[in-house]
């Protein structure tokens, strides 16, 4: 196994763990479903949504197969996250891709169990609400931005550089 799996995958299986842990806290323990709303701090819900599209909402759709075609792009994402990870350059990216591949495939066991991903995060302020999200989008997109960092910010060499 490469130093890349050694490190991102152990980082995936813990988020993955972590997101489906809250998951069915939220359901089982809160049944957030059945309360609807929960006012954690001034600018904090845990707001109940069940989200049929991918980020943000999007694609959603109520056909039978809709969920499954979804689960099967992210899926094939995933297979396409491990095959990079395993190639990664660095501790940086390979954590990167953990956190990504944990939160995609927290993601897809929603879709597959439930047709629709578990979202219950609400942030706002003066009246503005981000779109509600879960762990695992936190982890995508923390995932993202660092990959984005390290691609912008990380020093190259060997005279590939763009002049």
């Amino acid at each position: 196994m490469t130093s890349g799996l050694r490190l991102g995958l152990p980082v995936a299986l813990l988020l993955l763990i972590v997101d489906q842990a809250s998951k069915w806290w939220i359901l089982e323990v809160l049944r957030l479903p059945e309360v609807g709303r929960i006012e954690v701090l001034p600018f904090l819900n845990l707001t109940m949504v069940w989200n049929r599209g991918v980020t943000f909402g999007l694609l959603a759709g109520e056909a039978w197969w809709h969920q499954y075609v979804l689960a099967a792009i992210a899926t094939a994402v995933a297979v396409a996250l491990v095959v990079w990870m395993r190639r990664a350059e660095n501790r940086l990216i390979a954590v990167s891709l953990g956190l990504v591949l944990g939160g995609a495939v927290g993601n897809v066991i929603d879709r597959v169990r439930f047709g629709a991903v578990v979202d219950f995060v609400d942030v706002h302020a003066y009246g503005w609400h981000w779109y509600v999200f879960n762990v695992a989008d936190s982890a995508i997109v923390i995932g993202v931005g660092l990959l984005l960092a390290d691609a912008l910010l990380r020093p190259r060499s060997g005279g590939n550089e763009v002049r």
